[in-house]
C-alpha cells in the first residue's frame, strides 16, 4: 500500500508567516498531507504580520499539533513522512535543532526528520548574519538539512509581494518534487537575456 505524500509544515515566529501560509496552501492544492505545528511566537508574528490567527492556519493543514505535544504522531520517526519545511525559521529555531537539544514539538519533530534522512529544508529570516550563524548554517547543512532563505528571484518579474513570496514557496516545494504553478523557471516561463 503506497503511503500518501505527507510534509510537516513547521512556523516558527520570525518575520515571514504568510511563507508558511502559502507553502501550506500550496500542499493542500497539490493533495499533499500536511502537519503543521506552529510555535508560541509564531501565534505573535501572526497577528502582527497577518492579522490572523493560529486557528485559521490550522484551517490549511490537514493536522494540527501544539508546540508541546511531545507524543504527537511526528515526534516519532516510525511516522512515516516526506519531510519537513519550517516557514519561516527563526535563528533560535535552527540553532536548537542543529544542537540537538530540542525544547518543543516543532523542533523534536525536525530532529527525527534528520535522523530518518528525510528532506528538512529550513526558510531561514535573519539578516545580516553573524559568524555564529553561518556556523550553524554550515554544521545543518552538514547534517543533512537545505538551508533555503526566502530570497527575492527578480529573474521572475515579480509585480506583487505575492509574487515574491510565490516564487520562494514554489522553489523550496520543488525539493520536496512537490509540482505546483507557483514558480517562474527559466527556460520555460521565463527566457529574458535569450531574446
Amino acid at each position: 500500500m503506497k503511503m500518501p505524500k505527507r510534509i510537516i509544515v513547521g512556523v516558527t515566529g520570525a518575520s515571514g508567516v504568510v511563507y508558511g501560509q502559502r507553502a501550506l496552501r500550496a500542499l493542500r492544492e497539490a493533495g499533499v498531507e500536511t502537519h503543521l505545528v506552529i510555535s508560541k511566537a509564531a501565534e505573535l508574528t501572526l497577528r502582527y504580520e497577518l492579522d490572523s490567527t493560529a486557528s485559521a492556519l490550522a484551517d490549511s493543514a490537514d493536522f494540527r499539533y501544539a508546540a508541546g505535544d511531545i507524543g504527537a504522531p511526528i515526534s516519532s520517526g516510525s511516522f512515516q513522512t516526506d519531510g519537513m519545511l519550517i516557514a519561516p525559521c527563526s535563528v533560535r529555531t535552527m540553532s536548537e535543532i542543529a544542537s540537538g537539544v530540542t525544547g518543543s514539538l516543532l523542533t523534536r519533530a525536525a530532529d527525527v526528520v534528520l535522523k530518518e534522512r528525510r528532506r528538512l529544508v529550513l526558510m531561514v529570516r535573519e539578516t545580516p548574519f553573524h559568524l555564529g550563524h553561518l556556523r550553524t548554517m554550515t554544521q545543518l547543512t552538514e547534517m543533512g538539512a537545505v538551508i533555503a532563505p526566502p530570497l527575492p528571484a527578480f529573474y521572475a518579474e515579480p509585480q506583487t509581494i505575492d509574487d515574491l513570496v510565490d516564487q520562494s514557496v514554489g522553489r523550496v516545494l520543488d525539493l520536496f518534487d512537490v509540482a505546483t504553478p507557483l514558480a517562474k523557471r527559466w527556460g520555460e516561463d521565463l527566457e529574458n537575456g535569450r531574446r
